[in-house]
């Protein structure tokens, strides 16, 4: 028997309402927002992915050569080609900013684990065309917004931005070039020896590059700052400490957080985190991150900031840009795992229960009468699903059963002449005849409910 190749999944239709729900929920919050859908390729050009990752994305990749010998890969992202689309299609004409959103199916080679697939699915947004405090703010706000909808709980959100421990160090002295033989700047170097707490690092690195080690304490307790925006009190006491220092950056940040307050429902936790070190080589300003804990290692299912990638398809014009990646798989898991922990039988609001299925059952009877009556529930908004096998009561009734149904509407020849129908709860037993019209079956099925 042929199977599904190792990394991928089957969505059966339990899972795909699940999954149909929560798409519809992202895509809400983020029309609400002023965002348009767009879609680009499964597959793109190589290069589109080694110019913004560098050729040591490739092994992580799905490559390959078409028939003309072209260098082609399955996306394994989507920002790189809705940057590309941009830029292809014309769209820096359009009015400014754009807000686009995307969804869809991203490929990545690599050993697969609980909420890591190498067939995976993401939504995102990008803000094009406008930066500074308030468009991060906007952005931030809908992800905020498209968490809070979708029901997730207990989530964290951590904010920084990378301008501010970027700005301190290059203030002291530190490159933002990389040197020759290096793999990056010692910025990008500082700032990550910052985020894993390694201060012997962190000295050599001064010290190499003729900076006083001394000056490794205050970045170390700035990096310690740990709580809500009351955090920025002190940040801009210690930054103001160092000579040389700009706080445009801290001041841009508290701009930032106080618009989110106004813009977005409440998240359940959120952090400002001025070590938050995502992509340094494109991300220039704002960054963000999102954990849940029930999902462990692998808990951070959004990630976003301000950044430069445009340039690259020569539209230095429109950079910087402002989005989000949002894992869709993980966010699903983290709703499924909460609840299961808390008896919860819908696991995204809005999803479709299947318990709300009605069978129409013409028994006896040519079923042409009963057609207007199921379009008439069907527009509605009723599921209906029409018993297409002629079968006999006590089968139709048990298949209505065996496919989820809450309600039965049977029609037979002596329903006919007395123009009525025989509408039942199976969940409760109720049952009640009724005129034979669309009218009078809708008002009893919702009463039974």
């Amino acid at each position: 028997m042929v199977q599904r190749p190792r990394g991928t999944r089957d969505f059966p239709p339990a899972a795909m309402n699940r999954r149909l729900a929560l798409e519809r929920l992202l895509e809400d919050a983020a029309q609400r927002h002023g965002f348009s859908r767009v879609q680009t390729p499964v597959f793109e050009r190589l290069e589109l992915f080694t110019a913004k990752s560098g050729p040591g994305i490739v092994s992580q990749l799905y490559a390959f050569e078409d028939k003309s010998e072209r260098p082609l890969t399955l996306r394994p992202e989507l920002t790189a080609p809705v940057m590309r689309m941009v830029a292809e299609e014309g769209m820096q004409m359009l009015p400014r900013p754009l807000r686009l959103s995307y969804y869809g199916q991203c490929y990545r080679y690599e050993e697969s684990k609980k909420g890591r697939y190498r067939e995976f699915f993401q939504y995102g947004v990008e803000l094009i065309g406008e930066s500074g405090p308030l468009a991060e703010a906007e952005v931030i706000a809908l992800a905020i917004n498209m968490l809070n909808a979708c029901g997730l709980e207990n989530w964290e959100i951590r904010i920084g931005h990378v301008g501010i421990l970027k700005g301190a160090l290059t203030g002291l002295g530190l490159s933002s070039e990389i040197p020759d033989g290096a793999s990056e700047p010692p910025v990008a170097s500082a700032m990550r020896f910052l985020d894993k707490g390694d201060d012997a690092g962190l000295a050599e690195l001064f010290t190499n590059n003729g900076i006083d080690p001394e000056h490794a304490a205050p970045l170390r307790a700035l990096a310690e700052l740990e709580g809500g925006v009351e955090t920025l009190e002190p940040a801009r006491a210690i930054l103001s400490s160092l000579t040389g220092v700009s706080l445009e950056a801290l001041d841009d940040l508290q701009t930032t957080l106080n618009a989110v307050a106004g813009l977005a429902s409440t998240p359940p936790s959120l952090t400002v985190d001025l070590t938050v070190a995502r992509g340094l080589d494109y991300y220039t300003g704002m960054v963000f991150e999102v954990q849940v804990p029930e999902l462990g290692g692998e808990g951070q299912v959004l990630g976003g900031g301000s950044y430069k990638l445009l340039h690259l398809f020569g539209l230095p014009d429109l950079d910087p840009c402002c989005g989000f990646g949002l894992g869709f798989d993980r966010v699903l898991l983290a709703l499924e795992a909460q609840a299961e922990a808390s008896g919860r039988d819908e696991v995204v609001p809005g999803e479709v229960n299947p318990n709300g299925l009605v069978a129409l059952i013409p028994f006896g009877i040519d079923p042409n009468h009963v057609f207007p009556i199921v379009a008439d529930l069907r527009n509605f908004g009723e599921r209906v699903e029409l018993e297409l096998r002629g079968r006999k009561i006590p089968k139709a009734m048990k298949w209505a059963n065996s496919i989820g149904c809450q309600f039965t509407v049977v029609v037979g020849p002596r329903d006919l002449e007395s123009n009525q129908a025989m509408v039942k709860n199976l969940q409760s037993g109720e049952q009640q005849a009724v005129a034979l019209n669309s009218e009078s079956i809708l008002e009893a099925i919702q009463a039974m409910r």
